[in-house]
């Protein structure tokens, strides 16, 4: 690690504990605050490929992994309306759906790194946020992997409802699974203009040295 990875390492750091608090708040029916924090660590880990390579970006995945580890501790031992607010299985969930996204941004990135400069951070983040959404939801909330962590109950995340309130009748978790990557696949879009602005930037100082 040089000095150089320190600004998105502490960035990766930041986006993980923020997300971890907010994702204690709703924000409607479908989302909580957290899904608003969260996929920015794409665009740190995308910056940190660009900027210094995958194995640059790699280091900040696992400092994000740690802190996130930690998190996830300090949560189940911290009790709330409902019993701990970190269960062993959402803390399962969140760690498998984030080291295997992130690394998956790594690896697609690098291998797009020489196309048009938007093509790299915008495919890997998609790819990265939709497998993210997948694991976490399906390992968190999915009837058929009760067996995780048999003494908790998440009936609730099967009720049959229609999705996001209007749509085919499916069970509640995949209407909080589509609301969040419908927000992470937004904000990859959005994340596309400071992460060239922050490129060129980077790269007109780099140049004046």
């Amino acid at each position: 690690m040089t000095r150089a990875h320190i600004p998105g390492i502490i960035a990766m750091a930041i986006i993980v504990l923020a997300s971890n608090i907010l994702v204690q708040f709703l924000f409607g029916n479908w989302l909580t605050w957290g899904a608003f924090t969260y996929p920015f660590a794409f665009l740190v880990t995308d910056l940190m490929n660009r900027l210094y390579g995958p194995e640059a970006a790699r280091k900040v995945v696992f400092t994000g992994f740690v802190v996130g580890v930690i998190c996830s501790l300090i949560g189940t031992q911290i009790q709330g309306e409902f019993g701990p607010l970190v269960t062993f299985r959402i803390a399962l969930a969140s760690g498998i759906a984030f080291l295997t996204a992130q690394l998956l941004d790594v690896s697609i990135f690098d291998r797009l790194r020489e196309g048009a400069w938007w093509r790299a951070p915008l495919s890997s983040t998609l790819i990265g946020a939709s497998v993210d959404t997948a694991l976490f939801f399906s390992i968190a909330f999915s009837g058929t992997l009760s067996f995780i962590e048999p003494g908790n109950d998440v009936s609730w995340a099967g009720e049959m409802l229609p999705l996001l309130g209007a749509g085919p009748v499916a069970p509640l978790w995949v209407s909080l699974a589509v609301a969040d990557w419908m927000v992470k696949i937004g904000l990859a879009l959005v994340a596309l203009i400071p992460f060239r602005l922050i490129v060129t930037r980077f790269r007109q100082k780099s140049a004046l040295t």
